[in-house]
């Protein structure tokens, strides 16, 4: 019986002599049967080399361990870093992370929604698409499933944790104003709240500077920031349209597109001698250190985004669901490079 493939649990319980529900409370909780009991079952399963498939059990579950996670772009180093931290917490408690991209389109993000809720999760945690998004769908999602909101607010009243975008450009905008030329802001696309709240609070710190605000706008609307910095940067580089020679882009992948562009057209970036324009970003991307020159930038905090997401989650999960919470918005932290 030993060399006999074991297929299932039912199958498992005829060779081993163990009932099928007592194998079924095991799978459940290993703590719930007698020690003598598990003994047994856990030398069965040694001997017959058996792996139960976990998944089925846990979808059989009433309640399950699963924690779903959606984000737009797994490939962005930033969304990547923050889901590898968040299903790392989640498979320290027990919970199984199921990562979904909407690969930044609408329908995509709502099918993710959609098989999520057949999946019984336990919870949810979701960077949206934002300006894209079906907001009333994902609402509804959240109030059926614990969600937690992260990186960009639907502005609902949704469990939410990022980054405050008024704290974080204002001490960069408060750098560069110390250290050189004011700057100009190059926006972002209009994608999510992260670009109008960027763009204001650039806005309110030149203000506060007594300076004059200098946005130079974007008309593209998708996630292709690089391409989008880059083709910008060569226009406005090949007539010199920037309103100053320092450039804040509201996102580092924005400024990775303008550095390359404006090494293209021959100019030096940086603080010294010979330099023809500093250029900054937002977030702290992951490539920002190894750009050239390396990009100054204001950091979010990887780690403490994932941390207070899943709290706030496995908090939810415990008091029984979805819930009024206040948001949790946390500070950057200026990194200087020698971009600017």
């Amino acid at each position: 019986m030993e060399d006999q493939k074991i297929r299932n649990m039912e199958e498992f319980s005829a060779v081993s002599g163990i009932s099928r529900p007592t194998v079924s409370k095991y799978f459940n909780d290993p703590t719930s049967v007698r020690r003598s009991t598990r003994d047994r079952i856990e030398h069965a399963l040694k001997q017959y080399d058996f792996r139960p498939n976990l998944f089925a059990i846990n979808q059989n579950r009433k309640s399950t361990k699963n924690i779903g996670i959606v984000v737009p772009h797994i490939v962005d180093p930033f969304f990547a870093e923050i889901v590898r931290l968040i299903e790392q917490r989640c498979i320290e408690a027990g919970y199984w992370a199921i990562v979904l991209s909407s690969h930044g389109e609408a329908e995509l993000e709502a099918n993710a929604l959609d098989l999520l809720r057949s999946m019984k999760l336990a919870g949810a945690v979701i960077a949206p698409l934002g300006e894209r998004s079906d907001r009333a769908r994902m609402m509804q999602f959240a109030s059926e499933i614990p969600t937690v909101i992260f990186d960009s607010p639907l502005g609902s009243g949704e469990a939410f944790v990022g980054t405050d975008n008024f704290h974080s450009i204002g001490l960069i905008v408060d750098y560069l104003c110390r250290t050189g030329e004011p700057p100009c802001f190059l926006e972002m696309p209009a994608v999510n709240e992260n670009a109008l709240e960027r763009k204001n609070a650039y806005i309110g710190a030149m203000e506060r500077q007594g300076l004059t605000p200098e946005v130079v706008p974007v008309a593209e609307s998708d996630w292709g920031f690089e391409q989008i910095g880059y083709e910008q940067g060569l226009r406005l580089l090949s007539r010199w349209s920037f309103p100053t020679s320092t450039v804040l882009c509201a996102n580092d992948r924005i400024a990775i597109g303008l550095l390359a562009a404006a090494y293209e057209r021959g100019l030096r970036i940086g603080r010294g001698p010979g330099s023809a324009m500093r250029i900054a970003g937002h977030d702290d991307h992951p490539l920002s250190r190894f750009t050239c020159p390396p990009l100054t930038t204001v950091a979010q905090d990887h780690a403490a985004i994932a941390d207070k997401s899943v709290s706030a989650l496995f908090d939810m999960i415990e008091d029984g669901g979805p819930q009024d919470r206040a948001p949790v918005k946390l500070e950057g932290k200026l990194i200087m490079r020698l971009s600017a």
